[in-house]
């Protein structure tokens, strides 16, 4: 995720006309620490109230909108609504682009029609975590309005064409909006756009398959790159039709078959200027923010080397926040299958701090842990620890600072068989 962000954010790319000019919700991420304030008080339920610093603030919780987790909040004294990133100037984002859970288009419309019933009469000024504010209560009812019907059309639309058997991207690629939202420039794709956010949709009730056979064991893409070149003539023949598609216009078929161009041989420097051009013209010709830094991206790194990573989002503080089960499930979607399919390795982990013992064990190349008691393994060693030395642990594979009973090559072993995460691996290119 946090390579492709650099994609999407690209806040290192040049600044300028022909580089990098925002991110659409922002000008760009923070190259800063990290890190993370534990909360001190849970917002649990819609209408919760609290007073902080002698304000006093109501709450709206709003799951599966901007976020898994997400809330909009109300200051009744000072007439204030705080919409997080649930209503901003652009059009949100049902899947970011740097990857995550599918978000709920439905859900998103209702909870804005939510705050407006909750809220909107007795609102003067609406602001996000982002954009700027909007004064006076007629303009802010007709913003989240717009802003609540948009999510709503853009969801059922979506599901209208599916049912009547249209894929994801012909949906996007034919999706109109009714003329007061088409004129509306508080949803427009600045951040979000209707063409992924339809997909987006699609994604999460049909999933990746369209349906048609065809589609369904495709060549990865080196592979289906070389089929590609070889029945088009060669790349000499493709580069040359390219090279009148560009010359013509067409800049997302020259990427498309340039790119094939490139997967098939990375060393073809004329096939990689060709796209690097094509994802340039995209790039300056894009409204939507992360588009245009996408496509920039692109074609700096088919014309130079991969940019370094940006700043390590894991602080301490970040990492402490985590429960036991979100450490261990990190540990284990690192594990390499393969490697460990013949090691076994059962630890019991006796958290002094949690009065807690958890156990994890390392079963035909998968880490499996819950707490103790599951499975038929007995363990081959325990560890007694507080929850804060658990990060050493991991972090070194010592129990010097612990107590342990039982063969502590164990831990040791388990972290042998955990992959490096590469935060540099290639996108535009094999």
């Amino acid at each position: 995720m946090s390579r492709r962000a650099a994609y999407i954010y690209a806040a290192d790319l040049p600044h300028g006309p022909a580089g990098q000019i925002g991110a659409g919700l922002g000008m760009a991420t923070s190259n800063g620490t990290i890190s993370l304030k534990a909360p001190t008080v849970d917002v649990t339920h819609t209408g919760q109230e609290a007073v902080i610093d002698g304000v006093r603030v109501v709450f709206q919780v709003t799951p599966g909108t901007e976020a898994p987790a997400e809330m909009n909040f109300f200051f009744p004294q000072q007439r204030a609504l705080c919409m997080a990133e649930n209503a901003t100037h652009t059009l949100h984002q049902i899947l970011t682009l740097r990857g995550a859970e599918v978000r709920d288009a439905r859900a998103w419309s209702r909870y804005l029609g939510e705050a407006v019933r909750l809220f909107g009469a007795d609102t003067d000024v609406v602001f996000a975590s982002h954009h700027w504010p909007t004064w006076g209560t007629d303009k802010i009812t007709t913003f989240l309005t717009q802003q609540r019907d948009v999510y709503a059309y853009l969801h059922d639309q979506t599901l209208r064409r599916m049912n009547q058997g249209q894929t994801g991207t012909e949906i996007a690629e034919e999706f109109v909006l009714p003329p007061a939202l088409e004129s509306a420039w508080s949803i427009r794709g600045y951040y979000g756009s209707f063409s992924h956010n339809i997909k987006a949709v699609y994604q999460r009730y049909l999933g990746w398959y369209d349906g048609n056979p065809a589609h369904l064991w495709a060549y990865p893409p080196e592979d289906e790159a070389r089929r590609y070149v070889d029945f088009m003539g060669g790349a000499e023949q493709l580069l040359a039709k390219a090279r009148d598609c560009l010359d013509r216009g067409d800049l997302r078929w020259t990427a498309t078959v340039t790119s094939h161009a490139v997967f098939a041989d990375p060393d073809n420097t004329d096939a990689r200027e060709l796209l690097a051009e094509a994802l340039e013209r995209l790039g300056h010709g894009a409204e939507n923010g992360l588009w245009r830094n996408i496509y920039l991206r692109g074609a700096e790194e088919l014309r130079g080397p991969i940019a370094p990573p940006p700043p390590e989002l894991t602080s301490p503080e970040v990492l402490g926040a985590l429960t036991i089960e979100q450490l261990f499930d990190s540990l284990a979607v690192r594990i390499d299958g393969l490697r460990a399919a013949s090691t076994t390795a059962c630890i019991d982990w006796v958290f002094t701090d949690l009065d807690r013992t958890y156990r994890t064990e390392l079963s035909n190349g998968a880490l499996i842990h819950a707490d103790a008691g599951h499975g038929s393994s007995e363990p081959g060693l325990t560890v007694t620890l507080a929850k804060p030395h658990l990060l050493e642990v991991i972090g070194t594979g010592r129990l010097d600072a612990v107590d342990s009973e039982g063969d502590i090559t164990l831990v040791s072993t388990i972290l042998g068989l955990v992959d490096r995460v590469d935060h540099q691996f290639p996108i535009v290119t094999p």
